[in-house]
């Protein structure tokens, strides 16, 4: 049986939206957090950590993550540090051995002064976690993946969305575009430094505010597959109807967390197949 029809039947089987690993597979699995974003993405025996949520969401991702059979992260990102992405960072470090950490440079005026970002710090160092700042334009490898840090491009924002860690993931064939809370002014920034391409799988930015997925961003990204991390009845309204419009352009496949729960995309380098907690419809 090759990879991807071995990857298909353990989805028939599986009841709930967990991804046992698979030799030389890939799994992106976009855990619904509620308004917030968290992100797993297992290649063979690596894992990274894209965000994790408001701290009421840490208990979920943490059985989250042992129902998947994960023990360990050998990387975790905090895109920036907004509650929405790095609340429940602390409680996550505490509960995993994770290899090392990284999160955006920020000015020192920018540094936020909250509970969660001092218990998330607190949590690194009780834990000696190498912390290390994003370098733009690095190269790293998760398992078969490739990943490069795209954004930031710029060392003082007005917003600390702007901030955000971006990844471009290859794996084979197959890409991932993964830009936190990056609105216009941060995706103007990637397409002029020549760091976007197309990708099959794009995490909407900013869970689908109409600040971010800008037209200039979105011709560059060419997306096949679009990912809104949100939730459900939000406050903010989001996702957007001008940022649905703006995806819709390029592709009828989006997949939104208010509606469809965790979503799951898995690659065997060359064909990617998508599972979804529930029906859209």
């Amino acid at each position: 049986m090759g990879v991807f029809l071995l990857i298909c039947f353990v989805i028939e089987l599986l009841k709930k939206p967990e991804v046992l690993p698979v030799e030389g597979g890939l799994a992106v699995t976009f855990i619904d957090v509620g308004q917030g974003d968290c992100t797993l993405v297992t290649a063979g025996e690596m894992t990274m950590l894209i965000d994790c949520g408001e701290a009421s969401e840490a208990g979920k991702v943490e059985e989250y993550l042992r129902g998947c059979g994960v023990s360990e992260l050998d990387i975790v990102v905090g895109t920036h540090p907004h509650s929405d992405h790095m609340g429940g960072m602390a409680q996550i470090l505490r509960s995993f051995d994770v290899g090392k950490v990284i999160i955006p440079h920020l000015s020192d005026e920018d540094v936020p002064v909250t509970a969660f970002f001092d218990d998330f710090l607190e949590a690194v160092q009780e834990k000696k976690i190498p912390l290390t700042e994003a370098d733009t334009g690095s190269i790293f490898q998760l398992g078969d993946a490739r990943c490069k840090i795209i954004a930031p491009n710029s060392e003082d924002y007005n917003d600390l969305n702007n901030y955000s860690v971006g990844i471009f993931m290859q794996h084979g064939a197959n890409t991932f575009i993964f830009t936190g809370d990056a609105e216009g002014v941060a995706e103007k920034e990637m397409a002029e430094a020549g760091m976007l391409s197309h990708a099959d799988v794009y995490k909407a930015g900013h869970h689908g505010s109409d600040s971010s997925g800008t037209e200039e961003f979105l011709s560059e990204v060419t997306p096949d597959n679009a990912v809104i991390s949100c939730g459900e009845g939000n406050s903010y309204g989001h996702p957007k109807d001008i940022t649905l419009q703006r995806l819709a352009e390029y592709t009828d496949k989006i997949y939104r967390t208010d509606l469809c729960g965790t979503i799951v995309f898995l690659s065997d380098g060359e064909e990617l197949s998508v599972r979804t907690e529930r029906s859209a419809a």
